[in-house]
């Protein structure tokens, strides 16, 4: 046998073929990326971030084999700008949504068809992409829809409103309306965290031998305190004095249209909400082992925001904002500032702990630097790939911005330790002015105003700068 037909009986590459099968070579390199978000789950909700009530042992197993981060911030206080700024690289100052906007019978304001998007630079970058879970940015076939901002498939809520609900009539598959006959009338059968679960773990066994990015934006542990028997069953009576929550059920007005269900039961569903969603972390850690892809994937974990105060939750009997003041909807840190926990075997040091600042608009360039996406335009984030892999030459941010345009208007501003709150925004005469040293006063307990006015002045005018003028998004300012 000559030497070409035994390069070609081994399976080997000609001269002349070298160059594409390099490009197959570095194709699979490229590391898969699984993006984690849960829905209002607090500081304190996990046990590896101080949860005493329960235990969350996939995520902190997670944290244990790769890094915990202590300052990583939401890009907002609620969910849809939040996630506008995970999606686009962009403070709330900046990013195309910058509120929970309702646009139609169904969906919210939608990102502009020329978004750049994490998903489409990816997706341009040889990635497949999915999203499975709430989406949010755009009603079903806008220009905001998933399957128009880069995501090849989409399973799950397109609008946050219907995402209230645990057993919805109908759930989004691509561009196709799917209705769950288990939920129809009076019957609870189809859980959708389930449903949409089982389409993530299906999405990561069709693209096992393709660089995948995998969105995995759940719904738990979002206000509608609802969740399968098996589950409930495990904290029943277990934390007395339990708290009941009278919602709209079967036969009333808007009934699973984005009311609550009532819970007799709230704080055993709610720790068995987050055990769900533990459980599911771990299926998915799981399939990344049976599939042989552990050492080429990185996994990152975080929350859109604080926890929330709706459908019967009780934060305060959790401690769900651990040591940190408000929750959803403020601008404390206990509103934005988030668990977020990053793994990724090989290049993570296990059991590490990072106390760098930073926020949702930084995760676009850090996947971008993963990926060898060279640029992406111009972005307020900065990536923390540095950090990850423990190496010198990490970039810091000077300052942090954030908006909320609800309850007239919230603005904050960090600036290493010195943190700005401004509430009553848009009433000036009822404008109040606090300023914190998050180093001596994590709580947010002593306002220091007055005590360092050049201070105050200087980060006014940080919020001035740091944001541009929205025709959809209105909120005019005063320093």
């Amino acid at each position: 046998m000559n030497k070409a037909n035994l390069f070609s009986a081994l399976g080997l590459c000609t001269i002349g073929l070298v160059p594409a099968c390099q490009g197959q070579t570095v194709q699979k390199q490229k590391p898969n990326i699984i993006y984690i978000l849960a829905d209002d789950l607090g500081y304190g909700d996990l046990s590896c971030y101080g949860q005493k009530h329960f235990q969350t042992p996939n995520i902190d197993k997670m944290a244990r084999e790769g890094m915990l981060f202590t300052r990583h911030y939401a890009g907002c206080t609620v969910c849809a700008p939040s996630r506008s700024s995970l999606m686009t690289g962009l403070t709330t100052g900046h990013t195309p949504v910058r509120g929970n906007l309702e646009m139609t019978e169904e969906g919210q304001w939608p990102l502009p068809a020329n978004t750049i998007t994490i998903p489409k630079l990816l997706k341009e970058a040889g990635y497949v992409t999915g999203a499975f879970g709430k989406w949010g940015l755009g009603y079903p076939g806008s220009e905001g829809d998933p399957n128009k901002q880069g995501f090849d498939e989409f399973y799950g809520f397109n609008c946050q409103r219907m995402a209230h609900n645990y057993y919805p009539d109908h759930l989004w598959d691509n561009q196709k309306k799917e209705t769950l006959q288990g939920n129809t009338g009076n019957k609870f059968e189809q859980y959708a965290p389930e449903l949409i679960h089982k389409r993530a773990l299906q999405f990561m066994e069709r693209n096992r031998d393709k660089p995948f990015f995998m969105y995995y934006p759940t719904t738990i542990p979002h206000a509608e305190l609802m969740v399968p028997k098996e589950y409930l069953e495990k904290y029943r009576g277990k934390f007395p004095p339990e708290k009941q929550f009278q919602g709209t059920d079967f036969g009333g007005k808007n009934f699973r249209q984005g009311p609550y269900g009532s819970q007799p039961e709230t704080h055993a569903a709610f720790a068995a909400m987050v055990t769900l969603l533990d459980e599911k972390v771990g299926e998915i850690f799981a399939k990344l082992k049976e599939l042989g892809l552990e050492k080429n994937t990185i996994v990152l974990f975080s929350s859109d925001n604080g926890p929330h105060l709706e459908g019967g939750a009780d934060p305060d009997y959790f401690d769900s904002n651990g040591p940190l003041k408000g929750y959803k909807r403020d601008l404390y840190e206990g509103g934005i500032r988030e668990p977020m926990i990053a793994w990724w075997p090989g290049k993570i040091k296990e059991g590490s702990t990072s106390d760098h600042i930073s926020a949702f608009w930084d995760v676009m360039p850090t996947l971008n630097e993963i990926a060898g996406i060279k640029s992406s335009g111009k972005i307020d984030g900065i990536s923390f790939l540095p950090t990850l892999l423990g190496k010198e030459g990490q970039k810091n941010h000077e300052t942090l911005y954030w908006e909320f345009h609800e309850l007239n208007g919230r603005q904050a501003v960090l600036k290493g330790n010195w943190k700005l709150v401004r509430y009553q925004v848009l009433i000036p005469a009822k404008i109040t002015t606090e300023l914190y040293d998050l180093k001596t006063d994590l709580g947010e307990e002593k306002n220091v105003a007055d005590k360092h006015p050049e201070i105050v002045n200087e980060l006014l005018n940080v919020m001035v700068q740091s944001r541009t003028p929205s025709d959809a998004f209105k909120f005019q300012v005063t320093k």
